[in-house]
Parts: structure tokens; C-alpha cells; sequence
């Protein structure tokens, strides 16, 4: 669980340091120009995140009885399809960037891709001393150019039986709190099963639930060592919240078991760049431009489920393949009574 949360973390950090790449020169070009790059370049990296969180919330359409339990440790990951490790980059929709090769639309890396060769684009801006000037930046790559592949995501799961077929679920990840990162991230289901309620579901081969569910994710990277532009409490931001309305069927045998379903996710998810920036060409400095922009993605998603569990007393494992915008695949080691 350790490992897989520090590697949530990495991918934090490597989304945010791209995100922050060459940040100087896209300010220099203007807010507008800066903020539209910033739209298309993290939509689908956040958009991932959301079906990526939306993982695991059952393995079994049976509710839990009265009092019974289980903790889980729950680990997952979406899976980038090719169209959304690029997006399409129309220079006549900025102000102040062209393409270096010519042309004005080309696709270009998303924080999930990797652009091989590198993308290259002149920036004009206006200088208070010598008037209009150009300089040309490389565009900031994604994650794929690390080898990552997949949008990962981890939590500790409760669930607890109550009666009438009610089951409660909970679940979060330690939070963490360093110089450079902040990441919290916490959800809350309720699963009612609807076979409980009839009069002879204990002869029922199968079980049928809904579940509404939860996600409340907050990340914040720090830029102002990286960022090299002079200025003060620099830094990226990230608010994610979800919910997931999923219907539930799942087989009642001893042992081995299989389950699936549809299900609806709805999200959305608000990335700021806040702090004040300075952006100079060495020899001059412009106004500091304060907390320049805010991007916003929204995800409004149907995904299909299916799964299989192995329980063994207390001890239980399961497996589950998610099929939507983006594919999501997850694992659970689940201990439970009851």
C-alpha cells in the first residue's frame, strides 16, 4: 500500500512538473494562452484520475448481515487509450503562439503522452523596453516519456453490514503532507441489496444491489523552487470529487464468485495555478501576475463491470475489469467475518 501510494505520488509530481514546464514563456504569451494550454494539456490526465478512483467499491452484490464486516486494501489503475495521450493544438485559437515547423493544427502530447520529436513553438510577447519580441520553447511532454502508462490509484476499504440489506462503505489514503506535496484523498459508499428484501432470497443463486458512492481527492505540489520565475507561493492545485450510481448482480456460492454490473460515473475536477509570478527576460520585469489561471474537466461516464472473488474464511482476494472512456483494472486483498 506504501509503494503504490508513493507512486500516486510520483505521477502527482511528474503531472505537475510538466504542467509547470517552460511556465515562464506561456505567461509571457499571455494568461488566455497559458490557461487554453493548460485545459487540453491536463483534461485527460484528470479525466483518468476520476474513472481511476471510481474503482473497487464492491465485490459482491450480497450485502453483509448485521454486524458483519471487511477491510480492504485496494489497489488500481486506468489505462490511457491512444486518443488521449495527444490533443489537438489549434494556433489560430491563441494569441501570441505559433508552431516553429509551420502549419497551424497539429496534435500534440497530452500530460499522459510524449512528443518524439519535440514540439516547438514561438512564443511573442511584448517587451516594455525593446517592444515585440519572440522567443522560441520547447512544449512540455507528459508521462508517458517516464514509461507510465497508467493512471494510478490506492485506498483502505470499510464496509459494515447493517440490516435490511444495508451495507456501509468508507475508505481514504494516509494523508500526506511534505514541503514540496499535500494529498488527501477520502470517499463514502452506501450498498443496499435488493434480494434481501424478498421472502425467500436465501434460496436465491444470485444477489442484486445498487451502490452510491463518493470521492473526494486534494493534491497540492509546490513550484516555487522549480518553477525559476521569480515570485512567491507558487504552486498547483487540484480538487476532484466524484460520484458513482452503479447497479450490482453477483453470484452466492462458498467460495469462488463472480459479479458485475453498470454503472454511471459523474465528475469533476478544478486545477489552479495559484501565487504570485514575475515573469522577466533577464534584464526587465513585468507586473507579477496573481494566481494566473484555473482549468476546469468534468467527466459524465456509463462503464460496465465485471469481476470475480476467492474467499477462504477470513481471507478474501478479487479482481475486476472496468470498460469505459477510460479501461480500469483493479485488485483487492480483502479480510472480512461474516
Amino acid at each position: 500500500m506504501k509503494k503504490l501510494t508513493l507512486f500516486m505520488l510520483l505521477c502527482f509530481m511528474v503531472l505537475t512538473s510538466k504542467a509547470q514546464n517552460d511556465i515562464d514563456a506561456l505567461l509571457a504569451a499571455g494568461v488566455e494562452d497559458a490557461a487554453r494550454f493548460a485545459s487540453d494539456y491536463l483534461m485527460p490526465g484528470t479525466d483518468g484520475l476520476i474513472h481511476s478512483i471510481n474503482s473497487n467499491w464492491f465485490n459482491t452484490a450480497d450485502a453483509k448481515p448485521l454486524g458483519g464486516f471487511e477491510i480492504s486494501i485496494i489497489a488500481s489503475a486506468a489505462q490511457p487509450k491512444s486518443e488521449s495521450k495527444t490533443f489537438l493544438m489549434n494556433t489560430a485559437d491563441y494569441n501570441n503562439v505559433q508552431f516553429v515547423q509551420g502549419g497551424q493544427v497539429q496534435n500534440v502530447a497530452s500530460v499522459l503522452g510524449h512528443n518524439d520529436p519535440d514540439v516547438v513553438v514561438e512564443v511573442t510577447y511584448d517587451d516594455p523596453l525593446f517592444g515585440q519580441q519572440t522567443e522560441q520553447i520547447t512544449l512540455p511532454t507528459g508521462l508517458a516519456s517516464e514509461n507510465v502508462n497508467m493512471i494510478p490509484s490506492a485506498f483502505i476499504q470499510g464496509a459494515l453490514g447493517l440490516s435490511k440489506g444495508i451495507e456501509l462503505k468508507a475508505r481514504f489514503i494516509p494523508k500526506i503532507d511534505t514541503e514540496d506535496v499535500k494529498f488527501n484523498a477520502y470517499g463514502a459508499g452506501l450498498q443496499v441489496e435488493f434480494t434481501k428484501w424478498l421472502p425467500a432470497d436465501k434460496l436465491l443463486p444470485v444477489a442484486v444491489s445498487g451502490l452510491v458512492a463518493y470521492t473526494h481527492l486534494d493534491a497540492t505540489y509546490n513550484l516555487t523552487e522549480s518553477s525559476g520565475i521569480l515570485g512567491e507561493d507558487q504552486r498547483l492545485e487540484n480538487d476532484t470529487n466524484t460520484w458513482l450510481l452503479q447497479l450490482i448482480a453477483s453470484t452466492k456460492l462458498p467460495v469462488i464468485n463472480f459479479y458485475g454490473g453498470i454503472g454511471y460515473i459523474k465528475g469533476e475536477s478544478n486545477s489552479d495555478m495559484l501565487g504570485t509570478y514575475i515573469v522577466s527576460n533577464g534584464l526587465l520585469t513585468a507586473e507579477p501576475i496573481v494566481d494566473p489561471f484555473s482549468v476546469k474537466s468534468e467527466v459524465s461516464s456509463v462503464r460496465g463491470t465485471l469481476g470475480t472473488k476467492l474467499k477462504l474464511g477470513f481471507f478474501r482476494i478479487n479482481a475486476e475489469y472496468h470498460l469505459s472512456d477510460f479501461n480500469a483494472f483493479s485488485v483487492g486483498i480483502n479480510f472480512g467475518f461474516r
